[in-house]
C-alpha cells in the first residue's frame, strides 16, 4: 500500500500521469491480492455498465456521503483493478467504498471482494476491438451473480441482457430506469429469438420463450422515482438530460439497498453539476463551450437528443486511440441527422470519417482537425461576440473529450 501511494505521488510530481494507475501497477505486482486486502472490512458498491459509470458512481458515492462519511471512490474513472487499488489505499481505513468498474472486470471483481451492492446499468457496443460481444458480457456476469448469494444487485429492469445477468442474483432491484438504445437488445439472452419491445407498455419486453421484464420495485417516470407500495420522490437534478435522471434513481436505489433513505439521497445528489467535468462550461478557444463525452452509438444518441433542439452551433470530435477504441466504424451507428440544420464542425484525428458520415446524413459542416481550432471556427461562424454561458456545444468521444478539457485555460461556470 505504502508503494502505491509513493509511486502515484511521484507520477503526478512528474507530471507522468495522474497518479490513478501507476502506483496500483506497482501493488499488485507486490502483493497480487492487495484488492482484496484493502477492501477487507469495508461496505463495497460497485457500478458497471457501458454508458453512465463515472457519472452513476459520483452519485452514488454523494448519495452515501451525508449518511455514512468520507467514501472511497476512484473518481476520475480509473475503473480497472489499478484504479480500485489507487481509490482504496488512499482512504481511510474501513471506509466504504464505491467502485466504477469496467465491465469485462467485474465478474472477476464480484468473487474476490463481495459487494454488499452491484449496480448494472445497460449493456451495448463499445470498443469491439478489445471487449466482448455484449451477450457473451451478459453470460460472464450472470455466472458471477450465481454464485455470489451475498451480493445485492440494483439492475435496470429496461435492459434485456442486464436482467438476464441479474435474475441469479439473490437479492435483485428492478429498476425502470429506460432504455433507448435498443439495437443490442433484441436478441434474446435465453433462447437466441427475437425481443419484442412493447409500444402500448413503457419499457416493456418480452420474448415469446416466456423471458420478459420483470415487475419495477422503482420506476423513474418523468421528473419523479415511484416506489412499488406507491410513494413518489421529486427528483431534482442539475445535470441534464433524461440519462442523467435514468443514472440518478439508480444510484438512489442503490443507495437505499444501503440503507440511505430516499430523500437524503436525493437532496445530495441534486447538489451535483458536472461529473469529471463532463457538461461543464470552459473556455477555449477564446469563447466558451459546453464539453460533453459520448463514447459509443447509445451514448452518442442520448446527446444528439440533448442538444438537437438549442440553436448553439456543435463540435463533434472523434480519434481512435487505444483508449476510445481503434475502430471507429460504430459512427454509421449514430443518428447524426438530428443536426441537420445546425452549423457543425467536424474535429480531431479522424474527422475525415466523421465528415464522410455526416455527408450521408445530409449535415452541412466544416472539418477542422485541431478541436481548439474548431470550436472556434464553431463560434466564428455563429457570429462570435462576447461569450455567453456557452457559445459552443462540443461533444468528442474519449480522448477527444480529454483533449480539449487539458487545453481549456478556464472553466467558467457548471
Amino acid at each position: 500500500m505504502v508503494a502505491t501511494r509513493v509511486v502515484n505521488a511521484l507520477s503526478r510530481r512528474l507530471a507522468a500521469g495522474s497518479g490513478t494507475v501507476a502506483g496500483g501497477h506497482v501493488g499488485l505486482a507486490v502483493d497480487p491480492r492487495l484488492l482484496e486486502h484493502l477492501a477487507a472490512g469495508r461496505r463495497v458498491a460497485l457500478v458497471s455498465g457501458t454508458n453512465g459509470k463515472t457519472t452513476t458512481t459520483r452519485l452514488l458515492a454523494v448519495a452515501l456521503e451525508g449518511s455514512l462519511g468520507r467514501i472511497a471512490t476512484n473518481a476520475t474513472g480509473s475503473n480497472m483493478p489499478t484504479g480500485h487499488v489507487t481509490a482504496l489505499a488512499g482512504a481511510p481505513p474501513g471506509a466504504p467504498a464505491v467502485l466504477e468498474v469496467d465491465e469485462g472486470y467485474l465478474p472477476g471483481l464480484v468473487g474476490a471482494l463481495v459487494p454488499e451492492v452491484v449496480v448494472l446499468l445497460n449493456l451495448s457496443r463499445d470498443q469491439l476491438d478489445r471487449t466482448n460481444e455484449v451477450r457473451m458480457l451478459s453470460n460472464r456476469w450472470r455466472r458471477a451473480f450465481s454464485g455470489s448469494p451475498a451480493t445485492a444487485v440494483v439492475a435496470n429492469a429496461d435492459d434485456p441482457l442486464v436482467v438476464w445477468a441479474a435474475l441469479p442474483a439473490a437479492k435483485p432491484t428492478w429498476v425502470a430506469a429506460g432504455l433507448s438504445w435498443r439495437r443490442d437488445a433484441i436478441g434474446c439472452p435465453a433462447c437466441a429469438g427475437r425481443v419484442e419491445f412493447s409500444s402500448a407498455e413503457k419499457g416493456g419486453w418480452a420474448c415469446a420463450c416466456g423471458f420478459a421484464r420483470p415487475r419495477p420495485d422503482v420506476v423513474l417516470d418523468a421528473d419523479e422515482i415511484v416506489l412499488a407500495d406507491g410513494r413518489r420522490h421529486r427528483l431534482t437534478l442539475a445535470l441534464p438530460g433524461r440519462f442523467n435522471r435514468a443514472n440518478a434513481v439508480m444510484a438512489a436505489a442503490a443507495a437505499a439497498t444501503m440503507g440511505v433513505g430516499w430523500e437524503e439521497s436525493l437532496r445530495q445528489i441534486a447538489a451535483v453539476g458536472e461529473v469529471a467535468g463532463r457538461f461543464s462550461v470552459v473556455e477555449v478557444g477564446g469563447c466558451s463551450a459546453r464539453v460533453m463525452l459520448a463514447k459509443n452509438p447509445a451514448g452518442w444518441r442520448e446527446l444528439l437528443d440533448l442538444v438537437a433542439p438549442g440553436e448553439r452551433p456543435v463540435v463533434v470530435g472523434i480519434n481512435a486511440r487505444v483508449a476510445d477504441g481503434r475502430d471507429p466504424s460504430w459512427l454509421w451507428d449514430v443518428p447524426f441527422e438530428r443536426l441537420c440544420g445546425r452549423q457543425v464542425v467536424a474535429t480531431g484525428e479522424r474527422c475525415r470519417d466523421l465528415s464522410v458520415r455526416l455527408r450521408y446524413a445530409e449535415v452541412a459542416h466544416r472539418t477542422v482537425r485541431d478541436e481548439v481550432a474548431a470550436v472556434r471556427a464553431a463560434w466564428m461562424a455563429h457570429g462570435g461576440g462576447t461569450p455567453g454561458a456557452a457559445d459552443v456545444d462540443f461533444i468528442g468521444n474519449y480522448t477527444a473529450f480529454t483533449d480539449v478539457m487539458s487545453r481549456a485555460t478556464e472553466r467558467t461556470r457548471a
